[in-house]
């Protein structure tokens, strides 16, 4: 026969275990802490000569939307400015091919 007690008292314990988990602060990840040096052309764009990945991309971004170089109808293209085209290319890209064009212009310090 099942205490109801123990029962109770084993189910809050568990879920008092799993808010201490969820609330744990979590470790940085080797991405956020590399900082890399960025080409001339980028620099540019940014406005920094070194950043982790992480903001590279952001800012990166912000550029892109703050200049509207997103296509109106396909979202998922941009469609690069004279700045831009000389980090990405002249042609429009693919938002999920920028990481691969950004390689091109960082370098580990």
């Amino acid at each position: 026969m099942v205490n109801k007690k123990t029962a109770v008292k084993k189910t809050v314990t568990k879920k008092a275990v799993k808010k201490k988990v969820a609330t744990a602060p979590r470790k940085k990840s080797g991405l956020t802490q590399l900082v890399y040096a960025l080409s001339p052309e980028l620099e540019e764009v940014v406005g920094a000569k070194k950043l982790t990945r992480p903001q590279v991309v952001q800012k990166l971004w912000l550029y892109i939307k703050a200049k509207k170089c997103q296509d109106v109808k396909n979202r998922r293209l941009i469609v690069p400015d004279a700045k831009l085209a000389e980090v990405l290319g002249k042609k429009p890209i693919d938002m999920l091919k920028i990481a691969g064009a950004l390689s091109k212009h960082i370098k580990k310090i």
